[in-house]
């Protein structure tokens, strides 16, 4: 009890611990950007006001330390002899230390400290992009109103890439299927990182990915370096942060999308190892537990978490343990109904039991064998999962509007599917002298894989017998080798040219793809204003569960009838201007051309292709394909931001595109992701509060107009007799919904006490409830067969709040 009583007192006092200055330290690692060569000597400086100056300068193996730091906003800059100096932008808070990694780039000019600003904001950690890439931090995650700290989210506000669905994070690029996004970590490829994730699909309701265990991490949309491969439309390229080695210290959070905690700190007081680790639970769970009721019996349980263990070694080497994953099931129970009520989710004629699963941990290895060689190396297990069962309900309705059962529930379908995928990655990053790099290395992803999927030939017969869709476990692996090599160039010192080679098989369905070219050229006219141009060959594979579904002969036996299509392949092109301004303020433009052939359709002609495919919560289950199929994407987009500086920030986008697809039936026609325009604006503005400005208040705000969806007319025979939506295959995407609109809104107050900080929260997602439509819903309606479906709409007004907490934990080796 008296334990309690002292941390309530602890943190009430926190709120008003006033009349002193509140500071914290700024520390980090200084390293050359291309093989991670601590740069010794660097200086590294804060301006606090305008007439005091901080700084430290980086010790033998790199490290820096500034003290007494205000709360707050604040730029560090970082030169050295040599190297184009950088710019990164720091919070400062009470309750946690800043650390940061800078990342250097050598200049071509050598004989002097060079003055001007390398690497500016919103550039990528990879040095070997040209074109459509992007990083984000963990604090424009928190920023942007709307984004829910989710990295995919968050990214959906930039020209170019946008959402699918309200209720999930699926990413459309450039008209292309969210099917063409992968997620990384530290070199390997990983599962779906979301919860209630449909097999196959690249997103889902909530992520897994949590912004306060990711570091700076990388986004590219098109023409992506040679490095990359098995994507036709997007990768994020993402860094899981290290713990603070210095003090232990202690985050935790209370909010709408989950209870949560993270704990960091060194291994040990000789040691500069640190450990992170973080878990996450649903909290719509807790608070059904005891008691409370929010408008649907469906309750939502996911958890996750992540963890990483940080041990430098002798010679600057490091190696680092990892991990993510979570797990989340549902169960939407029709059969417990007494009346007619419209649940929050699912179908009105069956129970649904929905689990998923996902984790990948590895090991990595880092090694500088000089100032200008690295050596990157990691392996890494991933684990997916996906099971669902729905059971039939016989019912109907009484005199009494009561709903009687006419029997028990029976099992209709039911599925599994399982991949576990060993990996391994390694790269070797040579920097020849100060204009020429190289780096090169490979991938390896061996799948294996357990998939089974039943359902009765008469859903509504619990006498009817089975039929199997999927039954199938792997004897040998499906194996996907990459090999890249990538080249940049310093021509001068104002031009650039990045230059690589991608090749990739994959056993399963014996595809090759033996040379895959990748070209950009950036040049620097001036300090203001650069333009770059890039292309490449990009192929990828399908959902793994396409190549195992089956069909029968007619002798009965058992065929995987698409286990050998190919690639699908995408051809990328990109021209890109950019426009720095003062005060932070940037505009860029690009225009693209994107012909993706190959295209698995069925062999049947009709309008299927799989460039449609890969949103939403459903499977799909295709004939027999070929790869014949065609389609392009172009457009152009413009974007003017102002980077936070001065406490305000803006980011206005506009996107104007086509995307156009070709099935196997001959005839052009739109894509399902062909809305032709999307347009974001995002402001925020923070404001300092109290005698001594050192709480915060932030304002935010998002504007987006959008395209509507597309859909076509409803054979309404085909409808009735399948209980889905069917779709004419001559009208196909002929049709528009009306625009899509939304307002979001965010409210932050930070308070920073003398030890702790505090962080209160409220997310206002479509905060005008404006009624978007989704597409349309089978429902059977017998006064009238001819229209037997109702528009759905998107998610409505949606209030997220949160509160967090942030110390330092007592006992620390320098708390």
């Amino acid at each position: 009890m008296k334990r309690l009583l002292a941390g309530a007192l602890f943190i009430i006092a926190s709120f008003y611990s006033l009349g002193q200055e509140i500071t914290q330290t700024v520390r980090g690692t200084v390293s050359d950007i291309e093989t991670n060569y601590p740069i010794v000597g660097a200086k590294l400086k804060i301006s606090v006001g305008t007439d005091k100056i901080l700084g430290a300068i980086a010790d033998s193996e790199g490290n820096f330390s500034i003290q007494q730091v205000p709360v707050g906003k604040h730029t560090l800059i970082a030169t050295s002899v040599g190297y184009e100096a950088k710019e990164i932008t720091v919070i400062v808070t009470s309750g946690k230390e800043s650390v940061v990694t800078v990342l250097m780039t050598e200049s071509a000019i050598t004989s002097e400290e060079v003055v001007i600003v390398g690497k500016k904001e919103g550039e990528t950690n990879n040095e070997m992009s040209t074109v459509s890439s992007q990083s984000f931090s963990v604090e424009e995650t928190n920023r942007y109103a709307g984004s829910r700290g989710d990295p995919a989210r968050m990214m959906s506000n930039y020209a170019g890439a946008q959402g699918t669905d309200d209720s999930r994070n699926d990413i459309v690029i450039r008209g292309n299927s969210p099917l063409g996004v992968i997620y990384r970590i530290e070199g390997v490829s990983i599962p779906n990182p979301n919860h209630f994730a449909i097999s196959g699909s690249t997103g889902g309701p909530i992520s897994i990915l949590n912004n306060k265990f990711l570091d700076n991490s990388d986004f590219f949309m098109s023409a992506f370096p040679a490095e990359y491969g098995n994507s036709t439309s997007g990768v994020f390229d993402l860094r899981l942060r290290k713990g603070n080695n210095n003090v232990h210290e202690f985050s935790g959070q209370f909010g709408f999308l989950g209870t949560e905690a993270l704990f960091e700190g060194p291994l040990s007081k000789n040691h500069k190892g640190s450990y992170l680790v973080m878990g996450r639970y649903s909290t719509l769970t807790l608070i059904d537990k005891i008691g409370i009721k929010y408008g649907t019996d469906a309750v939502p349980v996911y958890g996750d978490g992540a963890f990483k263990f940080d041990f430098p070694l002798k010679g600057g080497s490091n190696l680092s343990l990892w991990g993510i994953g979570g797990g989340s099931a549902i169960d939407i129970l029709i059969s417990d109904q007494t009346e007619p009520a419209q649940d929050a989710y699912g179908d009105q004629d069956r129970d649904q039991h929905f689990r998923t699963r996902m984790f990948s941990t590895g090991l990595t290895y880092k090694k500088p064998f000089s100032k200008n060689c690295l050596i990157k190396s990691s392996i890494a297990y991933s684990y997916q999962n996906q099971n669902s069962q729905h059971e039939y309900i016989l019912r109907h309705l009484g005199t009494d509007s009561t709903w009687i059962y006419d029997a028990d529930p029976f099992t209709m379908m039911g599925y599994q599917y399982t991949i576990s995928t060993a990996s391994a990655y390694f790269s070797i990053n040579q920097k020849l002298n100060q204009n020429h790099v190289l780096k090169y290395g490979f991938n390896v992803d061996a799948h294996y894989f357990n998939m089974s999927d039943s359902i009765r030939n008469d859903i509504s017969d619990s006498l009817s017998a089975f039929y199997y869709r999927w039954d199938y476990i792997s004897k040998t692996p499906a194996v996907l080798a990459q090999l890249f090599v990538q080249w940049k160039y310093k021509i001068g010192e104002k031009t650039t040219l990045n230059a690589g080679l991608h090749s990739q098989y994959f056993s399963f369905s014996n595809s090759l793809s033996p040379v895959e070219p990748r070209l950009g050229l950036k040049y620097e006219i001036n300090e203001k204003n650069t333009l770059a141009i890039a292309g490449g060959l990009h192929s990828q594979t399908h959902p793994l569960y396409i190549y195992t579904y089956h069909q029968y002969d007619g002798a009965g036996n058992k065929v995987l009838h698409n286990q050998n299509i190919d690639f699908l392949k995408s051809v990328h092109s990109v021209v890109s201007y950019t426009l720095n301004l003062k005060g932070s303020l940037q505009l860029k433009s690009e225009v693209y051309y994107q012909y993706l052939y190959n295209v698995p359709v069925e062999i049947v002609p009709s309008a299927f292709s799989l460039l449609n495919q890969g949103s939403g919560f459903s499977r799909f289950f295709p004939d027999s394909l070929q790869n014949t199929g065609t389609g392009y994407n172009y457009g152009a987009e413009l974007t003017v931001q102002k980077y936070f500086n001065k406490s305000f920030f803006f980011l206005t986008t506009l996107s104007l595109y086509q995307s156009r697809y070709t099935g196997s039936d001959g005839i052009e026609r739109n894509t399902d992701f062909n809305g032709n325009y999307i347009s974001n604006l995002l402001v925020g503005k923070e404001f300092k509060i109290g005698k001594d400005k050192r709480h915060t208040l932030a304002l935010g705000m998002k504007v987006t107009y959008a395209g509507g969806k597309r859909y076509g007319y409803v054979d309404t025979v085909a409808t009735n007799l399948q209980k889905e939506i069917i779709y004419l295959d001559s009208a196909y995407n002929e049709r528009q919904f009306h625009d899509y609109f939304r307002l979001d809104a965010k409210i932050n107050y930070t308070i920073n006490g003398k030890k702790v900080s505090h962080e209160i929260g409220l997310d206002l997602i479509n905060l005008l409830n404006t009624k978007n439509i989704l597409g349309l819903t089978y429902v059977p309606n017998p006064d009238n067969p001819s229209e037997p479906y109702t528009q759905r709409n998107q998610l409505g007004f949606l209030p997220l709040f949160y509160y967090k907490l942030d110390f330092k934990v007592a006992g620390s080796p320098n708390s």
